[in-house]
């Protein structure tokens, strides 16, 4: 299985049970069989705490960070390295910050980014993704 990268995008799918949940689901399934982590950078996992408490309130967000727990999910902390690139892919593309850095996360780690944003759509000569929805 290659490396993956999810975007809040993906997470929040399965979170709020969005089209395209299914999908996050069996992916999360695979690499928890092949005991493989899926990565997101801690700007992405900021970006879903954020969105599932302000829609959903403050026991919400305890179960999605209950639900991270216990998943494949591995939220990898930005660097200096990391944060350059991000800034890198946000001048250049026009991302949104914490879009850029899970394209530098993707890229950094030759992975294949999952999202359901097409904001994606620039990088797409550039990094492998998997459209949600």
């Amino acid at each position: 299985m290659k490396a993956l990268v999810l975007d809040a995008s993906a997470l929040l799918t399965l979170l709020f049970d969005e089209s395209g949940a299914e999908a996050v689901e069996a992916l999360m399934h695979r690499a928890a069989e092949k005991d493989q982590p899926i990565l997101m950078s801690a700007v992405n996992w900021a970006e879903v705490c954020y969105r599932v408490e302000g829609r959903l309130g403050g026991s919400a967000l305890a179960d999605a960070k209950e639900f991270a727990t216990n998943t494949p999910v591995a939220i990898i902390p930005s660097d200096r390295e990391l944060a350059e690139a991000a800034a890198s892919y946000k001048a250049a593309h026009q991302l949104g910050l914490a879009d850029a850095f899970a394209a530098a996360l993707a890229k950094s780690r030759k992975a294949e980014l999952v999202t359901a944003d097409r904001e994606f759509k620039s990088v797409e000569s550039e990094i492998k993704i998997t459209w949600l929805k």
